[in-house]
C-alpha cells in the first residue's frame, strides 16, 4: 500500500543504532513559524551542557540541559486547574516529588489552555492509590493511576514504572552524563521516552522550575514538531504518534521538522494497524477540540485523509484541491465555523462532527437552494417544527456564500416544495451517514484514482451512528413531541461534550447556518 508523497532533497542521516544526542538534532530549516516565538528568559537558574567524548557523533551540537525559572516563561501555579492542584498538593504533603509533564507544560508556556494535565511522581502507583480515593490503576503495558475528582480524572504516572519500562524497551546507546545527580538522571531518562521534544518538558510547581533535557524549549521557540528519537523508528514503534503529530501541529500552528514530515507522509498507511476505537479517539481529538479545519488540511497534505476519510478525500480531489492549497471550500468552512465555538477545554461530542461530515456529503452529492439549507438547520434546532423554521428563514436578509458549489441559485419555493426539499435533505444526510459506515461504499470512494491507497476503514461504531442519526430524524419525522428548543445562544459545553441532543442540535444548526450565511458578507 503506497501513497504518493512529497519529495525531499535530503535523506535522514542516522544509523540503525544511533547515539542519543544524534537523534535530537538542531533544526537547520528557515521556514517561517506559524505562531509568535517565545523570547528566551535572560535568567537561567542552571545551564549545563553534558557532552561525552566517546560519542560517535560528537561533532553534532547536543541539546543543553536547562533549568529555567517558570516566572520568566510567564507560568504561574494559578494556571493549573483545581483538581490537578489537589492531586499535586496531596502527593507533596506526603513527601513525594511531583511534576507536571508533557503537553500541558508546553501549553502553559504558550499561554494556551491545556486539554488536560499529566502528573508524574516519585511515589509508587500503589502509594498513589493509598493517598486518594477514589483512585485506581489502569493499563497493563503502561500502567498509570486515575484519580477522580467530581467529574474530572487526573492521570498520575510514576517514575518507577517509567524507569522499568526504560530499562526494558529503550534500545538506543547512551551514557549517563558525567556530573549528573540522581534526580536529574531520573528526570532525563523519563524525558527520553516522550514522543516529541516539545512534550519532553517537566515543571516543578513548588520550586517553580522548568526542566528541559532534550531541546523542547528551543523547538517551541521555532514552532517545530520533531520526534525525540529518529522519526522512522519512533513511528514504527508507535504509529499512533503519526496522528498525534498531526493533531499537535494543527492545534498549535507548528510545522514539522523535515525528517518528521517525511515519515509522517511515507509511514501513513501504518495507522491502519491501530484498532478502530483508537482511530476514533484520535480523530475526535483532531475534530472536536477547536482545530478541526487545520487538522483536515494537514491530513490531506500528508496523505492521511484518503486513509481515514476516503469520502471527504474524494470530494477534495473532485474539486482539484491541491495538497498545499490555501483556498477554502464548504467542507473546510463548516469545520472552521465549528472551531470558532470549541476549545481544548470546551470540546463537542463526536456525534456532532460526524453529523457535519454526513450533512456535507449529502449536500455535495445534491446541491440545494440556500433557503432549503437554512430551513433545514432551523428545523434541526427547533426539533422539526417546519412551519416555524420556514417563517424564520423567510425573514433572512443576508446574502448566502456564493462561492460554494453545494448551493444553488435561490428559487421561489412555496411552503410545500420547501418542506419537501428540507425533508429530502434530512433523508439524504441520514443516507450519507449510512454510506460512511458501509465498508464497501467507503472502499469505492477513491477507487477512480489510481494513485490513491485502498481504504475501507470504518471507525464509527453502531451506537455513535445511531446518535448522529437522531440529529436528522426530527426533521424527517416532521417534529418531535415535547421537544423544547434551546433558549439563547450560549452553549452549555458540559452538555455538548456529553452529547445532549438539544445542545448538539443547537450547535449543528449554528455551524450550518453561519457557513451558508456568513456574517462578514453583509458587514
Amino acid at each position: 500500500m503506497a501513497i504518493s508523497g512529497l519529495a525531499f532533497s535530503c535523506k535522514p542521516q542516522f544509523s540503525l543504532r544511533p547515539s542519543l544526542f544524534h537523534c535530537i538534532r538542531k533544526a537547520r530549516f528557515g521556514s517561517v513559524a506559524a505562531i509568535e516565538t517565545l523570547d528566551e528568559p535572560e535568567s537561567l537558574i542552571k545551564y549545563n551542557t553534558y557532552n561525552s567524548d566517546n560519542s560517535p557523533h560528537k561533532d553534532k551540537k547536543k541539546p543543553e540541559w536547562k533549568k529555567l525559572n517558570a516566572k520568566d516563561l510567564g507560568i504561574s501555579t494559578s494556571m493549573i486547574d483545581k483538581p490537578t492542584r489537589k492531586v499535586l498538593n496531596g502527593l507533596k504533603k506526603k513527601g513525594y516529588e511531583v511534576y507536571l509533564v508533557g503537553g500541558c507544560v508546553r501549553d502553559l508556556m504558550l499561554n494556551r489552555i491545556p486539554k488536560d494535565f499529566d502528573i508524574i511522581t516519585s511515589a509508587e502507583l500503589k502509594e498513589v492509590v493509598r493517598v486518594f480515593s477514589p483512585c485506581e490503576i489502569v493499563g497493563k503495558r503502561f500502567p498509570i493511576c486515575h484519580v477522580h475528582f467530581e467529574n474530572t480524572i487526573v492521570e498520575v504516572s510514576s517514575f518507577s514504572t517509567s524507569g522499568r519500562r526504560f530499562s526494558r524497551d529503550f534500545k538506543y546507546e547512551f551514557e549517563r552524563p558525567i556530573g549528573c545527580d540522581e534526580k536529574d538522571f531520573i528526570r532525563w531518562r523519563n524525558c527520553l521516552q516522550r514522543d516529541f521534544t516539545i512534550n519532553g518538558l517537566m515543571f516543578d510547581p513548588y520550586a517553580k522550575i522548568i526542566y528541559d533535557y532534550i531541546g523542547g524549549i528551543e523547538d517551541i521557540r521555532k514552532a517545530k514538531v520533531q520526534t525525540v528519537i529518529p522519526a522512522s523508528t519512533s513511528f514504527q514503534e508507535d504509529c499512533a504518534r503519526i496522528l498525534r503529530a498531526i493533531r499537535i501541529a494543527a492545534r498549535l500552528g507548528f510545522r514539522f521538522s523535515r525528517e518528521t514530515a517525511h515519515f509522517v507522509k511515507h509511514l501513513s498507511p501504518s495507522i491502519l494497524k491501530l484498532d478502530r476505537g483508537r482511530l476514533l479517539m484520535e480523530m475526535n481529538y483532531m475534530l472536536a477540540y477547536g482545530s478541526a479545519e487545520a487538522s483536515l488540511r494537514l491530513l490531506w497534505k500528508f496523505g492521511l485523509l484518503e486513509v481515514l476519510l476516503p469520502i471527504q478525500a474524494a470530494y477534495l480531489v473532485k474539486h482539484a484541491f491541491r495538497r498545499r492549497d490555501k483556498r477554502s471550500n464548504m467542507l473546510l468552512s463548516l469545520f472552521s465555523n465549528l472551531d470558532k465555538l470549541l476549545a481544548p477545554d470546551r470540546p463537542c461530542h463526536s456525534s456532532l462532527w460526524i453529523a457535519i461530515l454526513a450533512f456535507h456529503k449529502a449536500l455535495s452529492d445534491q446541491p440545494r437552494d440556500p433557503l432549503v439549507v437554512a430551513v433545514f438547520s432551523l428545523a434541526v434546532y427547533n426539533g422539526g417544527d417546519m412551519l416555524e423554521a420556514v417563517k424564520i428563514a423567510r425573514r433572512i436578509n443576508k446574502s448566502h456564500d456564493e462561492s460554494f458549489c453545494e448551493l444553488l441559485e435561490p428559487r421561489d419555493l412555496d411552503f410545500e416544495a420547501l418542506k419537501h426539499e428540507v425533508m429530502d435533505l434530512a433523508e439524504s444526510s441520514k443516507g450519507a451517514l449510512s454510506k460512511m459506515t458501509d465498508e464497501y461504499f467507503v472502499s469505492q470512494a477513491m477507487a477512480g484514482y489510481s494513485r490513491a491507497p485502498f481504504s475501507d476503514l470504518v471507525f464509527i461504531p453502531l451506537a455513535l451512528y445511531l446518535k448522529a442519526s437522531k440529529i436528522f430524524e426530527c426533521v424527517r419525522g416532521g417534529g418531535e413531541r415535547r421537544f423544547a428548543s434551546k433558549q439563547g445562544s450560549k452553549i452549555d459545553y458540559e452538555a455538548l461534550a456529553y452529547g445532549s441532543p438539544q445542545e448538539v442540535r443547537h450547535t449543528f444548526a449554528r455551524v450550518v447556518f453561519d457557513t451558508v450565511y456568513p456574517l462578514d458578507l453583509t458587514e
